[in-house]
Formats: C-alpha cells, sequence, structure tokens
C-alpha cells in the first residue's frame, strides 16, 4: 500500500544511519518516493550522495542550497508529505522534538509536518532507559507520533532490545500496514497456527509437518488491515514483527486448547489454522525409554477438540473459521466439520495438490460455507490469506 505514497524520511547523527539505505531501498521498492532530510550530524556517518543516489532526489540538510539566496521550503515538505519517517532518530533528536527546538532542518521540518510522524529511535540502553529519554518519547506519543520500536524479549527485565533501532524491513512493514485497507479496524481476531508437539517422554514428541506459514500469513495480513490479532502460535521457527499481533506461545494440544478458550470470549473472530494432534500418549514417561525389544507400544488417547468446544461457547456475532486438511472425501469431510463444529466457514486443503500445504509457501483451497462453496486457482500463502480474510471481513 505505499505505492504512489510520498515518504519524508529524516535522519540523525547514529551509528545505524547506514541502515536508513535498506530503509529507503525496501520503501522505493514497494513503489514510494523518499525525500532525505538529514541533520549535519548525521552526515558524518553516512554521505548525502549515497543517499541520493538511492532516492534519485538531492538530500536536503540546510535550510539554503545556494548562496544565491535560495532555500529549503520546510513548509513546503510539510504539505507534500504522505508520512514522514524519523530512522534512526537518536536521543537528541528526540528530545529537540519533544521540546520544539528549531535549531535544524529536520526539526523545522517535523514541526511543519501535516502528516503523520513515526519514529524508530536509536541510542545504547542507558540513554533509552534514562528518564529523560522516556519522558520525551511519552510525550511524541502525546502529540500523536507513532514510535516504532523493536518488539520486547524474553529477559526477565524486559529490555532486551530496547535502544535499538527496529529492523529496516520491519520498519518499512510498518508504513506499509498503516496505510492499508482497514476493514478490520478495532476488530479482534484469534488465529491458532503451527503443529502441536505431544510427548512421549523427555526427548521424544509425536508431531506433525506444520510450518506455521499458513496461520502467520493470515495474522499479518488481519494486522495490516487494522486488527488486533492473538497468535496462538505452536513450536515454530518464525516470528512476525508486527505491532498489533500478540503471540502465544504453546507446546501441546492442551495448552493450545487452554489459551483458545480463555482468550475466544473476547474475540471477535477465531481462524483455526492450526494442525493440532488429535490425540496423545496416555501416559509420558519420567526418563528416556531406553530400546528394548523390537516393538514399542503407545497408547494414544483423545485430545480435547479446540474447535467443537470454541464452536459451543461461540456467541451471537461471533465467527469462527475453521480448517480441513483431508486426504480422500475432501468436500464431503469438510462439510461434516462444518456444521459439526459450528463453523462459519472452512477452509479446505488437499494433500492430493502436489507443492502446497506443508512446509510450502503456496496453498490451493476452497472455502466452504453453509450457502455453497468457492474453489481458488493455486497462491502464494500470503495471498490466500488475503482472500479467506477478505471473506471474513464480509461476515463483520
Amino acid at each position: 500500500m505505499l505505492k504512489g505514497k510520498k515518504i519524508v524520511l529524516g535522519i540523525t547523527g547514529s551509528i545505524a544511519a547506514y541502515k536508513a539505505c535498506l530503509i529507503i531501498r525496501g520503501l522505493v521498492k514497494a513503489g514510494a518516493e523518499v525525500q532525505v532530510v538529514i541533520t549535519p550530524a548525521g552526515k558524518e556517518f553516512i554521505t548525502p550522495i549515497t543517499l541520493s543516489a538511492l532516492t534519485q532526489k538531492p538530500v536536503i540538510s540546510d535550510f539554503f542550497s545556494q548562496r544565491d539566496g535560495t532555500w529549503h521550503s520546510h513548509v513546503a515538505l510539510g504539505l507534500w508529505a504522505d508520512a514522514m519517517l524519523i530512522a534512526p532518530c537518536t536521543a537528541s533528536t528526540l528530545g529537540k522534538m519533544a521540546n520544539g527546538i528549531a535549531d535544524n532542518m529536520l526539526i523545522t521540518t517535523y514541526l511543519s509536518m501535516k502528516a503523520p510522524v513515526f519514529v524508530a529511535p536509536a541510542m545504547d540502553l542507558d540513554m533509552y532507559q534514562h528518564p529523560t529519554t522516556q519522558q520525551n518519547m511519552e510525550r511524541l506519543k502525546g502529540f500523536g507520533n507513532q514510535i516504532i520500536e523493536p518488539a520486547s524479549g524474553f529477559l526477565a527485565s524486559g529490555l532486551e532490545g530496547k535502544g535499538r533501532m527496529e529492523e529496516p524491513e520491519k520498519i518499512v512493514a510498518y508504513l506499509d500496514m498503516f496505510f492499508e485497507k482497514k476493514d478490520l479496524q478495532g476488530r479482534r481476531i484469534m488465529i491458532t497456527a503451527g503443529p502441536t508437539y505431544e510427548k512421549i517422554d523427555p526427548v521424544r514428541f509425536i508431531g506433525n509437518y506444520s510450518s506455521g506459514k499458513m496461520g502467520f500469513a493470515l495474522a499479518e495480513e488481519c494486522a495490516r488491515r487494522g486488527a488486533e490479532v492473538t497468535l496462538i502460535a505452536g513450536p515454530v521457527a518464525m516470528n512476525t514483527g508486527l505491532p498489533n499481533v500478540h503471540r502465544m506461545n504453546v507446546e501441546s494440544c492442551q495448552e493450545m486448547y487452554d489459551a483458545a478458550t480463555s482468550v475466544f470470549p473476547q474475540q471477535d473472530a477465531a481462524i483455526l489454522c492450526a494442525a493440532v494432534a488429535d490425540f496423545r500418549p496416555e501416559h509420558v514417561a519420567d526418563q528416556k525409554i531406553k530400546r528394548e525389544g523390537q516393538t514399542m507400544d503407545i497408547h494414544m488417547v483423545p485430545n480435547p477438540d479446540i474447535a467443537v468446544e470454541l464452536g459451543r461457547m461461540k456467541r451471537e456475532g461471533q465467527v469462527l473459521v475453521g480448517f480441513a486438511l483431508e486426504t480422500n472425501d475432501e468436500e464431503a469431510n469438510a462439510q461434516h466439520k462444518l456444521y459439526k463444529k459450528n463453523l462459519d466457514f472452512i477452509v479446505l486443503n488437499s494433500l492430493k495438490n502436489k507443492g502446497t500445504c506443508f512446509r510450502s509457501d503456496d496453498n490451493q483451497i476452497s472455502m466452504i460455507s453453509r450457502t455453497g462453496q468457492q474453489d481458488y486457482e493455486r497462491k502464494p500463502k500470503n495471498e490466500v490469506a488475503s482472500d479467506i480474510i477478505d471473506q471474513l471481513a464480509r461476515l463483520l
């Protein structure tokens, strides 16, 4: 959604200034027009020639470009832009922005900006934690600016990554999401994704080949369209950096069941995309099972059915979407699940379609509801996600 958008990119005197090249490349690739405004300190870290080559525009740094009286109009830039992004933004520039200290071209442009402003801070942790910096960031948020920061890590302090500038591709994705159509604005959507692992002993489990790609594509599509997403993810090596995707990590079906049933009552919709194990070992060994004899018998018991329980819990106005991965009698099995589990529609995919489903970047689906069926051609999973969410949005 960045195609044709006009972006003013402010660059300040940070060691992360070199990453501005990657931001420019991402914006230009998405179809945006980029005008760089750089502080004098920023030019110590990256040359205007490099930036100009990437944007195909002269870089603006000083108020006066020549000694003949011509000057750069910060007011014109404020009217021209669809958005202003300051990345990297130092603690010094944060302070100037928060307090209206207009001593360079970047700050005067910011103060004249009519478009939304996005700020990606970049500084060491001590500077980031200082009360002055925190106060300045809160003031900027109060002025309507959006602060783009890395998501917190898993350290007890919650400070992992703080102060570091967010990665360029995620900054571009954040802006892209801002301009995306917002037909799900204000909606709360829960999505399950990935496999579940059912333990046999401390080192072995029963699982499946799900990579989580389809579920994560759905989460990102919903987030780009304005929804607050709760993503309940099984054990997968995937991440999403969008700020309105709140991830809950689980391992077993029981953990996913507990998470889903606790979250679902607060949601407007749920999409059950995870490949959940139907059975689990009745007993899990405390120690690694040693090889004895030629066979090993594992007695399996049923796992709780997440879709059935959510279908029972579903209140009027909620939408529940299921997935069916079948190998035979695909449509009949999907229709049975649709009614048994009280789904609004079900997404059918088949292992007969080679190169789709597990571990693939593509999928080929049919969407089945109580009123009919629509078949789709094979597409990348992010495009499939868009088709599914189009259908969901029509029901909300």
